[in-house]
């Protein structure tokens, strides 16, 4: 591109996403920051809010800079939050476009040399410069199982796509996935069904709880676990033997704890569903005479 072109915002994107055009990033970032440094400051901000710790930007196209890092976890975690985007997903799984610069038109061919040569492979994006050598993000979804794979600093384009097919592969060869919310549920349903008869609040009205799961803290319903740990899911269950009324709503009175292996996936708070008052006057009353008239029935 040279100055006073004129070319769409999405012509832009596909140059930016498709061939690493640097000048395309540098003419988005002051077209929506204003500046370069006004959308670098835009990029750290969306990576505070995605809870980044180890990402900070100073360029908009990644050449090379001290103040300008990211690690392989993190490039996947944007690459993931990115591929929510419609518009961007539909660019990076593009093989071939063609864009118009002042009413000419230039033809662009993907770098990702994955897309269209490995099954399942739908983006995202191929990098170089000199401090980080060759570098490639790649999604790909086989049935159920999607991922996304980083791989950085290699010597060669060739090393890199070895690297990444030979990790895909080897993810999709030894991963399932698991409806671990199923497992979740029927095993609390199960331990409901179990115990939660026997459990009485002292002086409460109700005497009973009303078991339920913060489901809020189930932040996956399916995920991916290696083949031979389906088998070593497990779950316990925590909780206080003893209630003292008052109980208010959404008291935290357990916990579930799932395992896989031997490492802990997730701890769920179990939470007391209904408001249990505690008795009064008129409640030991109603209890004495429903007792009286039950002795005298048995008589």
């Amino acid at each position: 591109m040279s100055v006073n072109d004129k070319i769409t915002v999405e012509n832009l994107l596909y140059g930016l996403m498709l061939v690493s055009g640097n000048d395309a990033a540098v003419a988005l970032s002051e077209f929506i920051g204003n500046s370069v440094e006004g959308f670098a400051n835009m990029m750290n901000q969306k990576a505070a809010n995605l809870g980044l710790i180890s990402t900070h930007f100073v360029t908009p196209h990644g050449l090379d800079q001290d103040e300008h890092y990211t690690t392989a976890h993190e490039l996947a975690k944007i690459a993931d939050y990115a591929l929510q985007n419609e518009t961007f997903a539909k660019i990076v799984k593009t093989s071939n476009y063609t864009v118009t610069i002042d009413g000419n038109s230039k033809s662009l061919h993907n770098t990702n040399e994955l897309l269209g040569y490995l099954d399942g492979v739908y983006g995202v994006k191929t990098g170089f410069t000199n401090g980080a050598n060759r570098c490639l993000v790649t999604s790909c979804k086989r049935g159920d199982l999607d991922v996304i794979c980083v791989v950085l600093g290699c010597d060669t384009k060739k090393d890199r796509g070895l690297d990444s097919i030979e990790l895909i592969n080897y993810t999709f060869n030894n991963f399932s996935v698991v409806n671990i919310k199923d497992i979740i549920d029927k095993n609390f349903n199960d331990w409901v069904s179990e115990k939660s008869h026997k459990i009485e609040v002292n002086k409460g009205v109700p005497s009973n709880l009303n078991f339920i799961l913060d489901e809020s803290q189930i932040y996956f319903k399916s995920i991916a676990v290696k083949k031979d740990l389906i088998d070593a899911i497990n779950t316990s269950i925590s909780f206080s033997e003893y209630f003292e009324a008052p109980l208010s709503e959404n008291n935290i009175i357990g916990e579930m704890v799932v395992t896989i292996g031997d490492v802990t996936y997730l701890s769920i708070d179990i939470l007391n569903g209904n408001m249990v008052k505690k008795k009064d006057v008129f409640n030991y009353l109603e209890d004495f005479i429903e007792n009286y008239f039950e002795y005298f029935a048995i008589q």
